[in-house]
Formats: C-alpha cells, structure tokens, sequence
C-alpha cells in the first residue's frame, strides 16, 4: 500500500489501513473478565481500506463518508480520534472519509485498522507528538487488534491480542475469499462448543501445518458458506480462516496463480490477490 499523500500540513489522504490475516489462532484459556487468551501470527497485508482525513479549528471529530450500517458514534475511526483528542487535550477536530475495501465481520481487522491509521494520522496532523507506545495503549481501549496495527509489522500475539513480538515470515502471496456473510465475533467466543484450552506454543514452533485456528469449527458450523468456501479455496492450496471469519485465505506460489484462482471465484463470492506487507507505511509518521 502507498504512504499518504500530504494534501497540505492540514489535510491527508490515502492514509492506509492494511488488513491482517491470523495465520494461525489458539485459545488458550480465559480471564476472569471474561476475555480469551489466545496466542496467533498476526501478518499484515498489502490489500486493505484507505482513509482521507482534514483537520478542523472547532474540535468537532465528524465522518462525511456513509459506512454501510455503522452509525457514527460506533465507528471505531471516530472513537480513535475522540479517545487520541482526549488523551492529548487536543483542541482541534477533523473530518474523516473512509473508503472501505475490507468486508465488514471478515476476520481481517478493518475496523482496528481504520482505528490505528486514524490514531497516527491525527496524531501527526493535530502535532499531539505521541510515540507510538502512548498510542498502543489509546488503541487497547478501542479494540484488541489495534496494538497489532500500531506495532506495525507481522508479530507474534499473546494475551488478548496485545503483547506482541516481532516475527519473522517469508513474504507470501495469498488469495483472500469472502463468502458474502458478516459474523459476529461474540457469537463465535460464546459458544460452548469454542476450544478453550489448546496447549500453549513459543513462536519458534509455529508452522501452519502444526497449527490451527480454535475459530473455525464453530464458525462452520454455524455458517456453512464457509465451510464451503474452504473447499472451494482448499483445491488450490491449504485454505484456513482468518481471526473468527468470515473470510478465508491459502498461500499461493506467485502473484500470477493468485489472480488466476481469483478470475475462477465463483459468484456471489469475492476474492483478491493480496500480497504480505512488511511494514505499515504510515509509521514513517509516527517513528
């Protein structure tokens, strides 16, 4: 994805906002709070939203882009800038446009996304002057993928998502596929059929093959669209899903076979070639 492009020391626009995959997701116990410890490969994705943001001398944090049902005060863009205001007793406001390309309840972390860039953009914008460590800790509040997305690169996951190490993974191209449903991550943590106790790993033995996602079984079970996108997917390469679904996604050989498998996704289903991403871009803002 490319930097943002400085329309003036007041304006930004197409700030990224990656998407993630779980390469592999185990849930390894509980809090007492009710939250899921889990452990996972969070690997960033060149493929995802993109963000214009203007900033305002009023201090009103205001959305001027529709986001299919999301009402504004839920949007977690606007949630980002009003909690990054607060923290840095900011005067000052912004309009923020969303231009939405990650499925909504896909398991690839738009919203967090959309968040985390909103959080280094405004931080940058406002000149608030946060390190990015202030910024995690704005982002655990918010959700617990946004920490990964302000971390910045492909990392080891502990915790409920927010103790994180980096790690090392060969880039890869993968095929991303959408059954054309949204699910409801509670829905999938509340189930009493969810694997809870899945044995605890250290990052140098992960490997997809030894691993899984907890997520899945449920997810298939209570939509079978994916459980049969997975056999669609699964016939070009070893398919899994990514956080609690919906969408799934295989690694391909080259850029070449993804789009090839891409132009043979059956409809109403959607697909896309994604490669991995390194580093967000918009870091450069913040480090």
């Amino acid at each position: 994805m490319k930097p943002p492009a400085f329309g003036s020391d007041r304006r930004l626009e197409g700030c990224p906002a990656p998407g993630k995959l779980n390469l592999f997701l185990h849930v390894t116990g509980r809090c007492s709070d009710g939250y899921h410890l889990l452990q996972s490969v969070f690997r960033l994705l060149d493929w995802g939203d993109t963000l214009d943001f203007s900033v305002r001398d009023d201090g009103i944090i205001r959305r001027v882009s529709a986001v299919g049902n999301v009402p504004e005060e839920t949007d977690l863009c606007v949630r980002a800038a009003r909690a990054l205001q607060q923290a840095a007793r900011c005067p000052l406001g912004a309009d923020i446009a969303l231009h939405k390309r990650l499925p909504m309840g896909g398991g690839l972390g738009g919203g967090s996304s959309d968040a985390a860039t909103t959080l280094m953009a405004l931080n940058h914008l406002w000149d608030t002057r946060l390190g990015l460590d202030r910024l995690r800790e704005i982002g655990v509040g918010l959700g617990a993928d946004v920490p990964f997305f302000l971390f910045g690169r492909d990392a080891f996951a502990e915790g409920i998502g927010e103790i994180l190490q980096p790690v090392d993974v060969p880039p890869a191209c993968y095929v991303v596929l959408s059954p054309g449903i949204s699910v409801p991550t509670a829905r999938i943590f509340s189930s009493p059929d969810l694997t809870r106790n899945t044995p605890q790993i250290k990052v140098a033995d992960f490997t997809f093959c030894h691993s899984k996602n907890d997520l899945q079984p449920v997810a298939c079970k209570l939509f079978p669209e994916i459980m049969e996108a997975l056999l669609w997917l699964g016939q070009f390469a070893p398919a899994r899903m990514t956080g609690s679904g919906a969408c799934i996604f295989a690694s391909v050989g080259s850029a070449e076979l993804a789009a090839g498998i891409v132009r043979q996704c059956p409809a109403p289903w959607r697909a896309w070639q994604a490669p991995s991403l390194a580093r967000h871009p918009m870091l450069a803002l913040v480090a």
